[in-house]
């Protein structure tokens, strides 16, 4: 009977300031944006070792966020998740990766909490 283990780490609510949007307001004006992250090491170490080795360090996770958020402007929210689960994935072995994005100041008519996008990717299994 094979056996597998994994574990989930998340980062909830990260908030960065970003120009990201359509409108020409959004990307001269800038606003506040919503930022959650998961994910999944593919073959996790045992953690009871309990060395950062064994894991993603959330701090990094952190980083890779935030440095992508700064570092170009998007039209597309959906564009932005997916650079990040792009970076992430170049950069650690994990099989999943979950990126919500939250844009709680959007220009529609109506009243409304925030619009969201979530972008999943899995690793195909063989």
């Amino acid at each position: 009977m094979k056996r597998s283990k994994h574990y989930t780490i998340r980062l909830r609510n990260i908030i960065v300031y970003g120009f990201h949007g359509v409108h020409q307001e959004e990307k001269t004006l800038g606003q506040r944006f919503e930022i959650d992250l998961e994910y999944r090491l593919k073959n996790p170490p045992d953690p009871w070792k309990d060395e950062e080795s064994a894991t993603i360090s959330y701090v990094n996770a952190h980083n890779i966020v935030s440095q992508v958020c700064s570092e170009k402007r998007f039209n597309l929210i959906e564009t932005l998740g997916y650079r990040i689960t792009e970076e992430i994935r170049e950069r650690y072995p994990v099989d999943v990766i979950i990126v919500r994005i939250r844009k709680p100041s959007v220009p529609i008519q109506g009243i409304l909490d925030h619009v969201e996008v979530e972008i999943v990717w899995r690793e195909e299994q063989e």
